[in-house]
């Protein structure tokens, strides 16, 4: 399914034109247009999910092969450093655009944005460790 007023279902079926460096029946691979990096790039379905909890496992599974598949190709070709796969969930996790994508991000050296993906690290007691893993087993 589609949503009209979605612009990444616009993105990813073509009606808004991109910078598009993939297509499937189920993807679209577009450049960022605010790129954090040299080819940062984004995979959008063109099935409209919100986000992680909506997308089905399946699609979920084909856009993680997909980021396999484009993090090799784009490695070869930009002679990247590294790389990043990305997928934000929510205002507060960073999500801006409530369609789900995955930010491909080639990662340089001597690049100006080399902390844009680092955050402060928390500190547990064994007890909450304990209590945590407790709460979240399945």
């Amino acid at each position: 399914m589609r949503d009209d007023n979605c612009i990444f279902c616009k993105l990813a079926s073509g009606e808004i034109p991109t910078n598009s460096i993939y297509e499937d029946d189920m993807f679209r691979v577009i450049l960022d247009a605010a790129p954090a990096s040299k080819g940062h790039a984004l995979i959008i379905p063109k099935e409209h999910y919100a986000n992680i909890y909506e997308i089905d496992t399946e699609a979920a599974g084909e856009a993680m092969k997909l980021a396999k598949k484009m993090a090799a190709h784009m490695t070869e070709k930009l002679k990247c450093d590294g790389f990043n796969l990305l997928q934000n969930n929510g205002e507060i996790a960073g999500q801006t655009v409530f369609h789900f994508h995955l930010h491909l991000v080639p990662r340089y050296k001597d690049m100006k944005n080399d902390d844009i993906l680092r955050w402060n690290h928390e500190t547990y007691t064994e007890e909450e460790m304990k209590e945590i893993c407790s709460e979240l087993k399945m």
